[in-house]
């Protein structure tokens, strides 16, 4: 297992310099993410992360994300060149060491929530998605700007590709992945790189979006499109632990023990009666998800990927990036690394 932390860069309140004092930690997952998708990475921009991440005593082997276009997923006219470039830049983050890199092929949005800093009883905040914060709205007729929305685009642009994907349906934009990953893959396999594909968040349509990396058909049909390990997952346990249909610890085991995971996001989430969620601390006891046995399943079946803590609530009076703060992805860096360590052991 390869312990990791994301990283903003030199804007991220977070400082490479606090994030090596985790125990244990080996990786830092980070981007540039001043150039706009579409667009070829400079590589002086990865080589300067990469130095700063190895002066700090870590490696800088796994990037998060290269964002897909939504050309490519709409298929549009230029999506051809738009995967050219890429190509190159799985290319360009090889060159300087990146051996896996992780994205999204979700439609407009890379995640949904209606708050981002819910209080709860201890005092700590966290992320949530209230069902009845969401019914009534419409984003076609209605003036809105849910959390997690790119505020890059207009209100007009956003309703332009809500109907745009509504037109296009799940089975178009499966061929459009599908089409994409043959592309894709053959350049990671010759790279030495493999890509993970992170799974939507949530996991079901919203506003009629279609949504395709939800649950264990689809992820085993993504998996057949290039059988490969360079084709592989990004398997976030609080994306795919939103919907309660979804075993999270057997398809951790199933698709740890095929060797088609690339990186673990490891997080803990409470449903809610409705299908609401909240973000919770990562200790299996504080959500909906058996984070012990979810590692368990990876140690039994001989997970050597990149792991990392996802989202933690906001704990201690810190403050910054919603999800993203110190504390307490620190806090369950050390209980995740207490996992492993305690059932390698066994």
């Amino acid at each position: 297992m390869k312990m990791s932390f994301r990283w903003y860069g030199e804007g991220d309140p977070i400082s490479l310099e606090y994030i090596r004092q985790i125990p244990g930690m080996r990786s830092i997952v980070s981007a540039v993410y001043d150039v706009k998708p579409g667009e070829v990475w400079p590589e002086e921009s990865i080589l300067k992360i990469k130095n700063a991440v190895e002066e700090n005593g870590m490696l800088f082997d796994i990037v998060e994300s290269v964002p897909v276009p939504e050309e490519i997923k709409l298929g549009g006219k230029n999506a051809d060149a738009l995967t050219e470039v890429y190509c190159e830049n799985i290319r360009r983050c090889a060159k300087y060491g990146v051996k896996c890199i992780t994205y999204n092929f979700m439609p407009v949005f890379d995640w949904t929530r209606t708050q981002l800093d819910k209080k709860a009883a201890d005092g700590s905040t966290s992320l949530v998605m209230y069902w009845d914060q969401m019914r009534g709205l419409d984003p076609l007729v209605d003036d809105i700007n849910l959390p997690g929305w790119d505020a890059s685009y207009t209100r007009d642009e956003v309703r332009e590709l809500i109907a745009a994907y509504g037109k296009l349906g799940e089975e178009g934009l499966w061929a459009n992945l599908e089409k994409f990953l043959k592309k894709i893959i053959p350049v990671a396999e010759e790279c030495g790189v493999r890509m993970a594909i992170h799974p939507d968040d949530p996991p079901y349509p919203i506003f009629g979006i279609p949504r395709i990396i939800t649950c264990e058909e689809n992820l085993d049909r993504f998996l057949k499109i290039v059988d490969s390990p360079a084709n592989s997952l990004c398997l976030c346990t609080g994306s795919l632990g939103c919907a309660a249909s979804n075993d999270v610890v057997k398809m951790v085991r199933k698709y740890s023990a095929m060797d088609r995971i690339a990186f673990m996001h490891i997080r803990n989430i409470k449903i809610m009666d409705d299908g609401s969620f909240e973000e919770r601390a990562h200790l299996s006891s504080c959500g909906s998800l058996d984070v012990a046995e979810i590692v368990k399943a990876l140690v039994e079946t001989g997970f050597d990927g990149y792991v990392r803590p996802d989202h933690g609530r906001m704990i201690w009076g810190e403050t910054g990036k919603p999800g993203y703060g110190l504390f307490d992805r620190a806090l369950g860096a050390t209980y995740i690394n207490g996992l492993f360590e305690a059932y390698s052991k066994m």
